[in-house]
Order: C-alpha cells, then sequence, then structure tokens
C-alpha cells in the first residue's frame, strides 16, 4: 500500500493491486473516499469523488482538504500512479503542512 502524500493529517495512498480508472484513496482516522481521475487526451478533465465501500466517507473540512488537495496535486497523483502502476517504479511520499488555497 503505497503512501504518496499526508496533507493535514489525511494519508492519500494507492492499494497495491489498484486498477483503472486511476484512482486514490484519502484516509482519516475511521473514514476514506476516494477520487476517480477522469482522462481524456492526456489531461484530467475531471475528478469524481467517491465513497469507499465498506468505509464512512470523509466528510467537512476534510473532504474540503482533500478537494482543495487534488485541485493543486491532481496531476503529480496521476503520474505516481503510472510510475507505480505503469513502469513499476517506486514512487516518493511528500508529507503537506500547509493549506494549499
Amino acid at each position: 500500500m503505497p503512501k504518496i502524500f499526508e496533507y493535514l493529517g489525511i494519508i492519500i495512498f494507492f492499494y497495491s493491486n489498484e486498477h483503472e480508472p486511476i484512482h486514490v484513496h484519502a484516509e482519516k482516522g475511521e473514514f476514506q473516499s476516494k477520487a476517480e481521475f477522469i482522462i481524456s487526451n492526456g489531461k484530467i478533465i475531471e475528478i469524481r469523488i467517491k465513497e469507499n465501500k465498506g468505509f464512512k466517507p470523509l466528510k467537512g473540512a476534510d473532504l474540503n482538504n482533500f478537494k482543495d488537495f487534488l485541485s493543486v496535486y491532481a496531476n503529480e497523483v496521476v503520474k505516481k500512479w503510472i510510475d507505480y502502476f505503469v513502469y513499476h517504479k517506486n514512487v516518493d511520499f511528500e508529507r503537506i503542512t500547509n493549506k494549499v488555497k
């Protein structure tokens, strides 16, 4: 389970056996949501926040912080997904402690 980011206490990660569409999980405490990236012609055209089966979804400030994070770091998340699952590279973990917005 590669952890790729921590943002304001939210852990952003992939499961080791992921599938398409490209997506990332976000967890804080007992809450977890995921974000799916809809890509067309090499560009992210939409990010869909979804509930993750078996978990209570992120809510309130944590959900808003996750959305804010994605608005700034979406391309980096997709790059790490491709590096890890397509090119089988190790991906670096980054801790971001300042608000992005």
